[in-house]
Parts: structure tokens; C-alpha cells; sequence
């Protein structure tokens, strides 16, 4: 079986206040983080028994993971295994980096980072820093900013700053409709933008959830995705496989990237092919600045 994971434990504590995010500054217990841990490494254990299979992992917490250790070793050890295609994680790139240099080469060829960068959360200067540190360590990473008119003029000094091949993406703000004008100017900077702009009409679609791909809680609970709340099994004592097959999509759309990424009515798998988890595109579209930059103008 080739399988793609979407993992997302119990924690939901993170060290930045975002207005946006419900999950700002909220603190785990002891007894939280504690659970965290061990659910995470219940995970890895499975994981790494699973040798008949071809198996992607995508961390996508509430809160920041990169801060707790458990998460570092985790991708580190998965990483490690030689049936483990990619590991993921979305973060805020508030942690530290170097811990990555004690992963193998062929094993760091595995990682992947999906960083977003929140203005005034964190100076500017040492997120650049951290994404310097990724490239000397060979990490595939992409960045990405949430399309909030505030953060416009920080985003196109991010887009300006980071080398051609790094893909800076833009997430639509929840809730938010953008005239053209608006969107032309996100577009300028995330070629891709038309995507996360308007919410996918779902209903009824053909979606890989369900089938090659699965979300899964700290329990062990599997689901289609995590926009379904309807139990496909457990991971862990495999009543799962029984339920995996190709499926329509029983919402009426689908405004998360980590959602409709995987519609078979949109073409995103070849957008991003070898990088859906990662979301980094295997052609990177040029944005107007750096296409300026790479002519020379």
C-alpha cells in the first residue's frame, strides 16, 4: 500500500499570538504534553512496523510542534526508514534548525518543512535566517504567508529576499473575499493564488481521501481528512484498511489547501508533483519579481 498520513496529535499549544489563529498562545498542561508525547510515539512505533508499505507523513498540528522534542525525533527516526517516502510538518520556523544535522544525508533527502512566516509574531530577519539555514542544510522547505492586506508589503519583501527556487505561497484569510484588484496583487507574488482564493466546490467529487490517503488523530481514530468527521476505523488495530477506496466528497467545498489538494478535479497533483506534502510545485511559476530578477531588468 502507498499511503500519505496526515497526523495531528492532541497538541494545540503555540508560542505565537496570531488574531487569527484560535490556537495563539494557548498553553498545554504537563498532563497535555504528556499525552502529546506518547500518542506521537505510539504513532512512530506503528510507522516504523509498517515495512510492506509506502507510507508519507504529514504533521499538521494545532499548535507548534518544532518546539517539542518528541516532534524533532519523530521526524528524524521516520525519516530514518527506508519505507517512509516524505515527513512533513507545518510550522512556524520558531525553533531551532540545527537539529536537522544530526538526521543522515540520505535521511534529510526526506524531510521537508511547509514554514509560515507570521509578521509580527517573529522579526523578519530571523526568519529569513532560519529559511538560510534550512538551504545550508539541504531541507527541502516552502514559505508561505497568510494574504492579509497588513502583510502584503511584508510578503513581497519575503518574495524578493529568498532565492527563485523557493516557493512563497499565500493562503486566502478565512473568510475573506478578494475583488480582482486584491487578488492580482497576491498573484503577483504566489503565481498559484487562484487556488486558495475562492473556496472548491466538493460535493460529490472524486477525492483521494478515504483511499490513498488518511488523517489520524492521537487515538489512533482515522478519517477521511480532516474536514470529515466521520470514522473510517482505527490505525491501530487495522480496521481501517478494510474501509480505504475511492470515494465523492460528502461537503459542499473545500477551502483548505491541505483539503483540496488531493480533488481529483483539479490538477494539483502534477502542480505538485514530488511535493504535494511540502507544498512546493515540481515547475516553480515565476512571480512577476522574480521573473524580473531572472532577466536581469
Amino acid at each position: 500500500m502507498d499511503l500519505t498520513i496526515l497526523y495531528r496529535g492532541p497538541l494545540a499549544s503555540c508560542d505565537y499570538d496570531c488574531p487569527y489563529c484560535p490556537f495563539a498562545k494557548r498553553r498545554d498542561t504537563p498532563e497535555q504534553l504528556r499525552a502529546d508525547r506518547a500518542a506521537l510515539e505510539r504513532f512512530t512505533a506503528w510507522a516504523a512496523a509498517q515495512t510492506g508499505d509506502r507510507i508519507s507523513v504529514l504533521f499538521t498540528p494545532w499548535g507548534e510542534g518544532l518546539v517539542r522534542s518528541w516532534y524533532r525525533r519523530a521526524i528524524v527516526e521516520l525519516a530514518g526508514l527506508p519505507h517512509v517516502r516524505r515527513v512533513a510538518i507545518q510550522t512556524n520556523l520558531s525553533g531551532r534548525t540545527r537539529w536537522l544535522a544530526e538526521a543522515p544525508e540520505a535521511a534529510r533527502e526526506r524531510i521537508a518543512l511547509w514554514c509560515t512566516y507570521h509578521p509580527g509574531q517573529t522579526p523578519y530577519e530571523r526568519f529569513l535566517g532560519r529559511c538560510a539555514e534550512l538551504e545550508d542544510l539541504g531541507v527541502r522547505y516552502s514559505v508561505g504567508v497568510v494574504g492579509f492586506d497588513a502583510h502584503l508589503g511584508e510578503a513581497r519583501r519575503l518574495r524578493a529576499a529568498l532565492a527563485d527556487e523557493v516557493y512563497l505561497w499565500v493562503n486566502a484569510a478565512e473568510g475573506h473575499t478578494y475583488t480582482d484588484e486584491e487578488a492580482e496583487r497576491w498573484t503577483a507574488i504566489d503565481p498559484l493564488f487562484p487556488y486558495s482564493r475562492h473556496p472548491h466546490r466538493s460535493a460529490g467529487l472524486p477525492c483521494r481521501t478515504g483511499e490513498s490517503v488518511i488523517s489520524v488523530d492521537g487515538d489512533g481514530t482515522v478519517r477521511r481528512c480532516h474536514f470529515v468527521r466521520a470514522e473510517l476505523g482505527n490505525l491501530y488495530d487495522g480496521s481501517y484498511r478494510r474501509a480505504l477506496g475511492p470515494r465523492a466528497c460528502p461537503l459542499a467545498v473545500c477551502d483548505c489547501h491541505i483539503g483540496y489538494v488531493h480533488l481529483e478535479t483539479l490538477p494539483l497533483y502534477d502542480v505538485f508533483a514530488g511535493g504535494v506534502l511540502e507544498r512546493i510545485p515540481a515547475a516553480l511559476p515565476l512571480s512577476p519579481v522574480a521573473a524580473t530578477r531572472s532577466r536581469g531588468d
